[in-house]
């Protein structure tokens, strides 16, 4: 960055930085916020001097708001063979001598880059403005069931509501302030002054203010944000608000908060990722599970089981996002069960770090899955290199973590050995027991749960992606709300389906966006949404 602004104000950094000397003439001409010299002259004010090591060209950071070199005015076949020979040859640009005559300008523009190996044309800075998001309304099936947020909140009539409790719930992961700090390569894109917590949190509160959900599932909340605006502003909404922090020096957790007039708050079930005693679970993150009484006259109305998490991001580490997500089922498990050993309504919401279709979301919708032979790095669907390889262990987890293969807790058993003819000493014993436990190990992950997704993660028309997320390194989908819903029959588009008596029926979400339209307004964070990632926002329908 400073190298760019003594470009900008005519003068160069030397690379051993104890001084400045001039870099461009003194009758270079500028063009608005574009610069032109004659070549000669920048070639004599820069001839084997070391301005390649000093200087952050804009090959590498292309969308960085400072001048830099056009490749519109002359070829980019061409290369000083002075400018840059006292370091290795500069890999962005490849030019030659012979295509720009000496009396050719050279152009310090404020424009964008067309060079090979510039970010794509869809990145590049725009203008800002504001998305639209509409309500897809699932009981109709037709285009006039669709809204623009800013019209009268006014749903459209899908059945008789009698003895019935409707409520909506939204899941957003707000962006910690310290992990965009620890991260800021994710966000070059952005104007700085956009990234700044007293930029962004009044934005956030009032998004939540807007879509006015019942339930509120935010990950990555920063305690001390949390204290000191987040949980008092919430309130102050009618929210009661449940928080857990991830462990060790992590300053960010999950919350749930929900409507005091909605729901009254049965049990909170806080989840650690992190056990001491199991090596593979070495990681911080956390969940939460609530269960909530629905607020109506009828006395038959069963609870709703609410479960927030955030697993862990590390894509080469699908074993451990398995355990973490096997850990959060069995919480659920034991919270949900009901007396006559069904399970009562249950809404999962979080960042999962998985993308559509992986193995780890088919295991959540499908309830089952067979890891034999899986890499660790195909579990979540995010690595495409060839790292992270190593195939799963059965089983994936070790028998002190306590938890079946069906995603329950279980109570731990020796197994038994009948004793043969004579006796064995303890460590024949031991070694009997390891064979027998050997035995009976499975790949096949199950859970009880029947799980659907509230998106179909694409557009209907083209099949594009839809994203969740969108900084400067990647845009896909990650977070998700899931919902117990019991299907009828199969849905065209997954996350469509309706739900039958004994599940939540999905009324209508929150349209999602592709990433062509979020770089439209400069990707995420911007001027009017705060975080990296979008909220999800669905509307349920419990039947009584």
């Amino acid at each position: 960055m400073e190298a760019w602004r003594c470009v900008r104000r005519g003068y160069g950094r030397c690379v051993v930085g104890r001084g400045r000397y001039p870099m461009l003439p003194h009758h270079q001409k500028s063009l608005g916020r574009d610069w032109t010299t004659p070549w000669e002259n920048l070639q004599k004010c820069c001839w084997n001097r070391h301005i390649s090591s000093c200087m952050r060209w804009p090959g590498h950071y292309s969308r960085a708001p400072y001048p830099y070199f056009s490749s519109r005015h002359f070829s980019l076949n061409w290369r000083p063979p002075g400018l840059f020979e006292s370091r290795a040859p500069f890999q962005y640009w490849n030019w030659r001598p012979d295509s720009l005559s000496q009396t050719s300008l050279f152009h310090l523009s404020s424009y964008i880059m067309n060079s090979e190996g510039d970010e794509p044309s869809s990145k590049r800075r725009k203008h800002q403005g504001t998305i639209q998001r509409h309500w897809e309304y699932i009981c109709n099936h037709n285009k006039e069931n669709t809204k623009i947020l800013g019209d009268e909140n006014v749903d459209p009539i899908c059945e008789d509501s009698e003895n019935k409790f409707e409520f909506s719930v939204m899941s957003y992961n707000i962006l910690s302030q310290d992990l965009l700090e620890d991260n800021s390569h994710l966000y070059k894109h952005c104007r700085r002054p956009v990234l700044h917590w007293s930029f962004r949190f009044p934005n956030i509160l009032k998004e939540i203010k807007h879509f006015d959900a019942d339930v509120l599932c935010l990950q990555e909340v920063q305690e001390d944000h949390y204290g000191t605006e987040i949980r008092p502003s919430l309130e102050s909404l009618g929210y009661h608000c449940e928080y857990k922090m991830r462990t060790g020096r992590k300053p960010d957790g999950c919350a749930i908060c929900f409507k005091h007039s909605k729901f009254s708050l049965l049990s909170v079930n806080p989840v650690e990722f992190y056990r001491r005693d199991v090596p593979l679970l070495d990681r911080d993150n956390v969940g939460l599970v609530l269960l909530l009484q629905p607020k109506i006259p009828s006395a038959a109305s069963p609870a709703i089981c609410v479960a927030n998490t955030h697993l862990l991001y590390n894509p080469r580490r699908g074993d451990i996002k398995l355990t973490q997500l096997a850990m959060l089922l069995a919480e659920i498990s034991s919270v949900a069960h009901q007396k006559d050993g069904s399970f009562c309504p249950i809404v999962m919401c979080g960042d999962f770090n998985s993308v559509p279709g992986s193995p780890l979301y088919s295991f959540i919708k499908e309830g089952k899955l067979n890891y034999e032979g899986l890499a660790i790095g195909k579990v979540s669907g995010q690595e495409q290199s060839s790292r992270g390889q190593r195939i799963l262990s059965i089983p994936i987890w070790p028998p002190n973590l306590g938890i079946s293969q069906n995603c329950v807790y279980e109570v731990q058993q020796v197994p038994k050995v009948e004793k043969p003819d004579g006796d064995l000493t303890q460590p024949e014993l031991d070694k009997t027991e390891v064979l027998v436990t050997a035995e009976k190990l499975s790949s096949n992950l199950q859970h009880h749960f029947s799980l659907s997704s509230v998106y179909s993660h694409y557009l209907p028309d083209t099949g594009i992606p839809e994203v969740t997320t969108c900084h400067s390194r990647s845009a896909v989908t990650v977070d998700y709300i899931f919902y117990s819903a019991e299907k009828e029959g199969v849905a065209e588009q997954p996350g469509a389906e309706v739900a039958l008596v004994g599940g939540l029926k999905l009324l209508a979400r929150l349209s999602l966006l592709t990433e062509q339209d979020l770089w439209t307004v400069n990707g995420l964070p911007n001027e009017n949404n705060s975080s990296d990632h979008l909220p999800l926002l669905a509307k349920f329908r419990l039947e009584l």
